[in-house]
């Protein structure tokens, strides 16, 4: 029985930092230091892994990793805000990485922010990475086994084969097989629950478990939860799940998840708003849902 373990992201690259700081800067002869506290006193957000790097053309500098599960229009003003923040707290050049996980639509990512005020300019170019583009056979060949939880979503990761592969070497490792939960969750995005289930031999209940699981499907009932808090305890109930389901439809589905929320909004009846919310967790497709959906409009 597999146990929940830490998956954070500073433990996936922690696993091989060297080698993950040669593939987001694409230099070859960097090494990886310390991976260093990133929180920053001035806002109240951690960027998610901050290391300390050194190659001989560039001597000392750090690489700010920020991983997103989808791309967020507000993320070039964030980076560099985090970039600034990095330099001015160690004193060291930064050099800023987005890494997107799932792909949101089909709108070009910018890999710089620009700002002119009365002719006084601020611009921070930083690297993106969208992981929908990189080719699975790295994950494999470099080694990066920061990267094997990813797979299902990697560039020709998303069949059973490459997956049972990448299974197979996170429990050949003592290192690396608590990250199964996390290759299970990504899995579930391109293949049947079913079929899941079955490379993996445990029960999908034990996804449920997984931290990046209950981050994605309790952001939003915590977020529904503090909007209901004075409006009564049925209405408030109504406001959680409204916003989970639609946290959950946008994580899993994106844009075309979130165009079911107004039909959504009709359903008042609080088991059936649990039931479409129990329902994302464990359909593959929109259409899916949709015929959910439909059962409950009744």
């Amino acid at each position: 029985m597999i146990k929940p373990a830490d998956v954070s992201t500073k433990r996936l690259i922690s696993l091989a930092p060297d080698n993950w700081v040669k593939w987001v800067t694409q230099i070859p002869d960097i090494v990886a230091g310390e991976i260093l506290n990133s929180e920053f006193q001035w806002i109240s957000r951690e960027s998610d892994v901050l290391i300390r790097v050194e190659s001989p053309q560039h001597r000392k500098f750090l690489v700010l990793n920020e991983l997103q599960l989808r791309y967020q229009p507000e993320m070039p003003r964030r980076m560099r805000a985090y970039a600034a923040l990095a330099e001015e707290k160690y004193n060291l050049p930064t050099y800023p990485v987005l890494i997107n996980i799932l792909k949101a639509s089909d709108a070009e990512i910018p890999t710089s922010y620009e700002l002119n005020i009365a002719g006084l300019r601020a611009i921070q170019d930083y690297r993106v990475i969208n992981l929908w583009e990189v080719d699975v056979n790295i994950a494999f060949a470099q080694p990066l086994p920061s990267l094997l939880p990813f797979v299902p979503i990697l560039k020709g990761g998303d069949n059973e084969s490459t997956i049972r592969d990448a299974l197979r070497i996170l429990r050949a490792d003592e290192q690396l097989n608590q990250l199964e939960t996390v290759l299970g969750f990504f899995a579930t995005f391109v293949l049947d629950s079913a079929i899941v289930q079955q490379i993996m031999r445990w029960d999908m209940a034990l996804l449920e478990q997984s931290p990046w699981y209950q981050e994605i499907f309790s952001k939003g009932e915590e977020r529904g939860e503090a909007r209901g808090e004075a409006r009564g305890e049925e209405r408030g109930r109504k406001e959680e799940l409204y916003s989970g389901i639609e946290l959950a439809l946008e994580i899993k589905f994106g844009n075309q998840g979130l165009e079911l929320m107004p039909i959504i909004s009709q359903i008042t009846d609080l088991q059936k708003l649990k039931a479409i919310q129990q329902a994302i967790k464990t359909v593959n497709t929109v259409n899916e849902l949709q015929q959910v959906l439909s059962t409950n409009l009744t």
